[in-house]
């Protein structure tokens, strides 16, 4: 069973989605009531003063509400909290939706106004008061609903109430599930982000650790030498002459694996190169294609090919916000060229950094050549090397 690839435009279009869902709707439920307003003010059914008021109150909820939301798109709790404003604009609310209850009975629209902002209310408090907060909304829209619809008899207001109430209830749910799930998807996409963190310093333990290996064993059997040969000065120099001799052996065999390391991962092979470059890519977000065979490059250009693969690599986690990138890989006879692509390019120049000078400096030693350019705004890095010692 193959892995899904991980598509970074799905998350932009869920965070549209959540946004439209939840940051337009309070100017949205506020639109109904204030046409009712404009129809009951012309009919005569309400003075210039309630008009006036209602409005306000209707404009503070669409204000307060869509503030809130906008902060939602941070994720549960997450939203910017001023308590007293929150306070006086949701109790202002509730009255407005009392009072036109009692008076015409176009409650229920206002109760939509209540509903949107009771849920974002809800969605941005601490886990801990979420589920406190909801069910309290509630029952108060319940018992305000009740007592308003019929002042005289409590009984016959109880059906508008709890009618309210289940409306009310609806929208606080649907507004939570919707940044619920989005806040799920924020954590996954930040687990995801860690998980390309750990990956480049993965592979930066594992080259710590080959040096560290290399280097750790040939200056300790260079220390016990060096030790020897200070014991053995003049009582027998023959041997003193030969152990300094093994010494300087030792420091050229430590500085030309030391250079192997660097330079080629111990001359790891391409493939391997790929296949980390690939995992490290994609768990960054970064849809990646491979055109070619790695193993028809010619062994003795691998480790320069590992290095440039390595390096591109680094240069788009770094440098790019890239969601796609192709790798070609070309061998005609002797000579071998890799194309790197990235889409996405930040910032948006062509300049190259100090790692594509050194490549260029290591081709360039193998007769080869590095280009590093903006392609159409895609960043390309190119490297060719002939095979040492083959002329077609």
């Amino acid at each position: 069973m193959t892995t899904p690839e991980f598509d970074p435009r799905r998350i932009r279009r869920l965070r549209r989605y959540t946004w439209w869902s939840i940051v337009p709707m309070q100017p949205f439920y506020v639109l109904a009531p204030l046409l009712l307003l404009l129809v009951g003010a012309s009919e005569g059914r309400y003075s210039t003063v309630e008009v006036v008021l209602l409005a306000v109150v209707a404009v503070l909820a669409a204000i307060d509400g869509t503030w809130m939301a906008t902060s939602l798109m941070q994720g549960l709790g997450h939203g910017k909290h001023r308590p007293v404003v929150h306070v006086v604009v949701f109790a202002a609310a509730l009255a407005a939706m009392a009072y036109t209850m009692h008076k015409d009975g176009s409650g229920a629209l206002w109760s939509m106004v209540v509903s949107g902002l009771a849920g974002v209310h809800v969605s941005a408090a601490p886990y801990r008061l979420r589920w406190p907060l909801a069910i309290g909304t509630a029952l108060a829209v319940a018992v305000i609903g009740t007592f308003a619809s019929s002042p005289d008899d409590p009984l016959r207001g109880l059906i508008p109430g709890v009618f309210t109430a289940v409306l009310v209830s609806i929208v606080m749910s649907l507004v939570l599930a919707a940044v619920w799930f989005w806040d799920i998807v924020l954590e996954l996409d930040r687990a995801r982000t860690v998980s390309a963190e750990l990956a480049v310093a993965n592979e930066r333990l594992r080259f710590a650790a080959d040096l560290h290996d290399i280097q750790g064993h040939h200056l300790q059997v260079i220390a016990l030498k060096g030790e020897l040969t200070e014991r053995l000065v003049g009582h027998d120099d023959a041997a003193a002459r030969a152990q300094a001799a093994e010494i300087a052996e030792l420091a050229r065999t430590a500085l030309k694996d030391t250079r192997d390391v660097v330079h080629g991962y111990r001359g790891s092979k391409l493939t391997a190169e790929l296949d980390n470059a690939r995992e490290i890519l994609e768990a960054a977000g970064v849809k990646t294609t491979v055109d070619g065979d790695a193993t028809a490059v010619p062994p003795p250009l691998q480790p320069l090919f590992g290095a440039l693969v390595r390096e591109g690599t680094t240069n788009v986690l770094r440098h790019s916000r890239a969601e796609n990138c192709r790798l070609s890989i070309a061998v005609e006879g002797a000579r071998t060229s890799i194309v790197l692509r990235n889409d996405r390019v930040k910032p948006p120049n062509g300049e190259a950094g100090s790692g594509i000078d050194g490549l260029r400096q290591r081709f360039s030693t193998m007769g080869g050549h590095v280009e590093a350019r903006l392609v159409d705004d895609w960043f390309e890095l190119r490297g060719t090397a002939a095979e040492p010692g083959r002329t077609s």
